[in-house]
């Protein structure tokens, strides 16, 4: 077996799971290969824990989502929802020949589809211990722009790296973020104002996304006012947005804009009532990734990015917003894409991608490389 394999299923029992004896543990996986499937297994066991396979292939998903019927999906969400209940932990590996492979499938149908799913996936994000990622492939080799072999050891690098090396700068950020009221955003085309006074931070360093690097919170619902406008194209339900630029009052979103495909982005974001309001901030500091590459579990990781996202917030750190979406949109704040700064209470705390202040500056590509 390949020991790439071997090492990566040991990340994702031992530090991003914690498989523990007893424990039952599903593993989700779509184009994912064999062999990867089995070293999970191998390594659940060893953990004394019980393993359960789900696998799926994209083209018969994108067919079932076009063929869905009212009643097959009905008991496809409440099966998923009863199978996720009986779960501890949950492993899912994406892969993925066409991330396009969903675009022509109607937005009301895929709407459908995620208000259906809801509940299952509430159930797997808030009440197990989780973790995702993609499977590199041709296709991802050609969204970073690299050789297949290049990026295949571009990703094992970055997916087994040394997590814990996150741990000192994750926890100074949480104390400073945790006792900050107001944070301000400038960069080319933003200016943007939020308050996050009372809410939980929560970092993240390989529990619950591969790869990881990063530190999330919420805004307060009604606080967001200003534009932001994200630098990093985008994929939702197979569909590409590039140049988003968004308008907030009194916490909505009251206009949106982008280059291309402005009335589906319009459209996704009259999903529900909650879809025109953010349910995430976070700030991205992997230092292995520092340009986007259209999957959003890289992209929002990039070091000296954020991500604020219209949608529904997590459990960790609830702002009360809910929605059947959530959109991490990325924008980039080093030199080579316009740069910018973050002001917590009047204080800078990062320029162009660079933390600034005791701790903090742990978070910055010199000590984690």
């Amino acid at each position: 077996m390949n020991e790439d394999y071997k090492k990566l299923a040991a990340t994702l029992c031992r530090h991003s799971t914690k498989v523990s004896k007893g424990e039952h543990v599903l593993i989700d996986v779509r184009d994912t290969p064999v062999e990867m499937v089995e070293a999970l297994i191998d390594e659940i066991d060893a953990c004394g824990g019980y393993a359960h396979v789900d696998i799926s292939d994209a083209r018969i998903s994108r067919k079932l989502a076009l063929s869905s019927g009212e009643k097959r999906l009905e008991l496809d969400a409440a099966s998923a929802l009863e199978r996720i209940k009986g779960m501890s932990a949950y492993i899912a590996i994406r892969g993925a020949s066409n991330i396009f492979e969903n675009s022509d499938i109607p937005h009301a149908r895929m709407a459908e589809i995620q208000k259906a799913m809801k509940d299952a996936v509430d159930w797997r994000v808030n009440k197990t211990k989780w973790v995702v990622l993609r499977w590199p492939n041709p296709a991802m080799a050609q969204q970073a722009q690299m050789s297949t072999a290049a990026f295949e050891d571009f990703y094992f690098r970055v997916c087994t790296m040394d997590y814990a090396k996150m741990g000192e700068g994750m926890a100074a950020m949480k104390e400073l973020m945790e006792r900050t009221c107001e944070v301000r955003i400038v960069g080319p085309g933003t200016d943007l104002r939020f308050s996050i006074e009372g809410m939980n931070a929560i970092p993240c360093g390989g529990q619950y996304n591969i790869p990881d690097g990063e530190i999330f919170t919420a805004p307060l619902l009604d606080s967001v006012e200003g534009r932001l406008a994200y630098n990093a194209p985008t994929v939702y339900n197979g569909i590409s947005f590039r140049d988003i630029v968004l308008e907030f009052q009194k916490g909505k979103i009251v206009r949106a804009d982008c280059s291309s495909n402005g009335d589906q982005l319009r459209k996704i974001l009259s999903s529900d009532e909650g879809a025109c309001r953010i349910g995430e901030f976070a700030m991205g500091f992997n230092p292995n990734i520092t340009k986007p590459m259209l999957d959003i579990l890289f992209d929002e990781k990039i070091a000296g990015s954020f991500h604020f996202t219209p949608g529904q917030a997590y459990a960790e750190a609830d702002n009360g917003n809910r929605s059947r979406i959530h959109w991490d949109m990325v924008c980039i704040q080093t030199p080579e894409y316009g740069g910018g700064e973050i002001y917590f209470d009047s204080k800078l705390i990062r320029k162009d991608g660079l933390f600034i202040g005791e701790g903090i500056e742990l978070l910055n590509p010199e000590h984690l490389l």
